[in-house]
Parts: structure tokens; sequence; C-alpha cells
């Protein structure tokens, strides 16, 4: 899809943007640790609104950040820890399970005797 050129007539002269270039993503950080709005009336109160953080959003202290520039690779890392531990969870409800089998085992040996 082609973008269409605007023409820069129809651009007052007062919205000069020639030396300013936008920064993308400047306030990202800032918008998902939640944020507050004041709204000033006509009536010369101040209404306060506070807007957490969206639901799922998780923040990261600084010194574990410098290992995780971005969500993929934060997400990678944990799904490798999950299966770590359901790996080792299951080799060790097997270990449990021969250790109860082998204690019942010795119990009733013990009851013939």
């Amino acid at each position: 899809m082609k973008k269409t050129k605007t023409n820069d007539d129809d651009m007052l002269p007062e919205y000069d943007f020639s030396g300013v270039k936008g920064v993308r993503g400047k306030y990202y950080k800032r918008m998902q640790q939640g944020y507050t709005i004041k709204i000033h009336k006509a009536d010369g109160s101040t209404v306060v609104k506070e807007i957490p953080p969206r639901v799922g959003t998780i923040t990261l202290e600084p010194d574990v950040r410098q290992y995780f520039p971005d969500s993929e690779s934060v997400n990678q890392t944990l799904r490798s820890l999950i299966t770590l531990i359901s790996n080792r969870t299951k080799s060790a409800s097997k270990v449990k399970n021969k250790r109860e089998l082998l204690a019942k085992g010795r119990s009733k040996r013990a009851q013939r005797l």
C-alpha cells in the first residue's frame, strides 16, 4: 500500500516540525507502570484519576532487567524454567512412588515375621 503525499500548503507556517524528530515509545514504560491524570475543571476544582497498570503487567527490577531486553527473552527463559521444573517434579514423584512401594514391601515382610 502506497502512502499518499500531503500538500505542505495544508499546514500553517507556525506548525514547523522540520527541526523536531519524534521518539517512538518515549512514554511506553511509564504507561505500563500506571499513571495519574489530573483534570482541572472550570469551577476551580481538580479531579485526580489513578490509572493502574494493565492486567498481566509485570515489572522487573533494574538488576534483572539488564539480562532481559524485551518480553520475548523473559518469556523464553521462563518457559525453559517451567520445563525444567515440570521434569524435575515428575522425576521426584517417580522416586517418591518407588520409596513408598519399598516401604510397603518392608512393612509386609515385618508383619510376616
